[in-house]
């Protein structure tokens, strides 16, 4: 494959397309609520309607606005129908021609689009994900055409760092220096590795990512695969996940077959292969070193760190992980350079973050926003505020491993250090809303009992003090506590956060730090009276 023929494929696809295009989204929101068949029928309309020389049906990745799914979205007019039927389809299909739609009409200009800034879903609704022509189009690969053929490894490495990219997995730690780590790394094998292990309850950034845009992450890691020296790539992805998994092998055939991944990609003398391996849904294994040893047929348990991954990781060799967002984002600072980049977000959290914006919120799905936009912006603006009027009382960010924030303090940008500041963390980026009618000691309550049932049991504080924090709790919730269970709740939570082994253990007791920081007279008010 040269650049030559990468852009021929690419223009033959941008001219066989028709001047309308009727995307329909097929990611797995849409899916559930029946988007197949609203698919089926716009087709069937095209056709009986004798517009198939002018209209085109294509079924896309996701359109972000989950909540009032299916959706289909009319380019370049950019009309946007919600929650459609089978039986609306002929009334979008006429409305082309001067009819009647009778299907439920959005606002693509409303606060929850216009306030989004694509970098990582610059793709989403708009190619189709099965078919790598559609992701060539958008100029799909020509970054690591670039990065083999015109930057030298050290280069690619210098243009990562420069753009301020840190991991989106939740540490946040900086990208290009965890790359220069791998690459310095002595040893002939060398890894690269994509956790797209999502398991926090109510995020769906990673699945939605791989749903509707795979090639971007394949790319993103065979241009990280040439940076550190590595002829192996793995996506470890969780067995929940069936439509990302599917995408994911179609798009891994596709490029092998064209030449973009396997031996001398771009005819250069750079080789990479990409495999999957499925998890069976174990939430401890999206920490790195569980999810190592998942990778190589052990059972998915952390170990002590150092050595770090970067030193000695899969089978003993150097090895680079990130996330599925972080690999998202590299195609585009190769393409577009790192000063593109830098420039969206703040000083020291650059880019943009894609967020799962979930809960008793008005309008529920994909945001991508800047880095520092405040958490009211996210929940008020984009989100429309509470689905039905209720005053919204906190947002959780982090998923298990972060805390819950109090509507007073919505004003807070979304960075990795303020989050921090708030006794919380981004996280990989679900945000849950709740309103005055949810319970927060409830809420602690339920996210302890998931990490109780995650726990892999390998240390005894996660094993026992997770189990130990999740009886008081219910204690408290019995009106059985006194004030003393409180005293021994916050040392609980100290001792499991000091002395657990890996990252779900040490993390496990910040929904209860963070509630009580902030609602403790939720707690309070649970409390047995004493006896007289």
């Amino acid at each position: 494959m040269e650049l030559a023929e990468l852009l021929a494929i690419g223009e033959r696809e941008r001219s066989s397309r028709r001047p309308v295009q009727i995307n329909c989204c097929i990611a797995a929101g849409c899916l559930s609520a029946g988007s197949e068949a609203v698919q089926r029928s716009l087709n069937d309309s095209v056709k009986a309607a004798g517009l198939q020389e002018r209209a085109q049906v294509c079924g896309v990745g996701c359109l972000r606005l989950c909540s009032r799914g299916p959706l289909v979205r009319i380019e370049p007019e950019g009309d946007l129908y919600e929650r459609v039927t089978p039986e609306q389809a002929p009334g979008i299909v006429a409305a082309l021609t001067g009819g009647h739609a009778d299907a439920q009409r959005g606002d693509p200009d409303s606060p929850f689009f216009r306030r989004q800034v694509s970098v990582v879903l610059e793709n989403c609704g708009r190619i189709e994900p099965e078919r790598i022509e559609s992701y060539i189009a958008a100029g799909g690969y020509q970054a690591l055409f670039r990065a083999l053929h015109e930057m030298t490894p050290t280069q690619v490495i210098d243009a990562v760092s420069r753009s301020g990219l840190r991991g989106r997995g939740g540490a946040g730690y900086p990208t290009g220096v965890k790359w220069s780590m791998v690459a310095k790394a002595p040893g002939p094998r060398k890894f690269v590795v994509c956790n797209a292990d999502e398991g926090d309850p109510g995020a769906f950034m990673n699945r939605s990512e791989l749903e509707s845009d795979p090639h971007r992450v394949l790319e993103g890691m065979a241009i990280a695969g040439y940076a550190v020296g590595a002829e192996q790539g793995y996506v470890y992805i969780r067995g929940e996940y069936p439509q990302a998994i599917h995408r994911l092998q179609v798009a891994l055939r596709q490029a092998n077959r064209l030449g973009l991944l396997g031996g001398h990609v771009f005819d250069s003398p750079f080789a990479f292969r990409i495999d999957l391996r499925i998890g069976a849904g174990a939430f401890v294994c999206g920490e790195e070193t569980a999810l190592m040893a998942s990778i190589e047929g052990r059972r998915g348990t952390p170990r002590p760190r150092p050595p770090y991954p970067a030193e000695a990781g899969l089978w003993g060799c150097p090895t680079l992980i990130n996330n599925v967002e972080t690999f998202a984002n590299i195609p585009g600072i190769i393409r577009r350079g790192p000063e593109w980049f830098a420039a969206f977000g703040t000083e020291k959290s650059k880019g943009t973050k894609v967020f799962s914006l979930t809960g008793k919120v008005r309008h529920a799905g994909l945001v991508e926003v800047p880095m520092g936009t405040t958490l009211r912006t996210i929940v008020e603006e984009i989100g429309g505020g509470s689905a039905d009027g209720t005053p919204i009382k906190a947002v959780q960010t982090g998923g298990p491993s972060g805390g819950c924030i109090p509507a007073w303090l919505f004003d807070t940008p979304v960075d990795y250090e303020s989050l921090t500041q708030l006794g919380s963390i981004m996280g990989s980026g679900g945000l849950i809303v709740m309103d005055e009618q949810t319970s927060m000691v409830d809420v602690a309550r339920f996210y302890m009992e998931f990490c109780m049932d995650e726990s892999c049991g390998k240390c005894v504080p996660c094993r026992a003090g997770t189990v130990q924090l999740h009886r008081l709790l219910t204690k408290i919730i019995q009106r059985r506590a006194q004030a003393d269970d409180l005293r021994r709740l916050e040392e609980l939570c100290d001792l499991v956060r000091h002395a657990s082994l890996c990252g779900l253990g040490q993390t496990a007791p910040n929904p209860v730090l963070s509630t009580l920081r902030y609602f403790r007279h939720e707690y309070e008010a649970l409390l047995a009276r004493p006896e007289v």
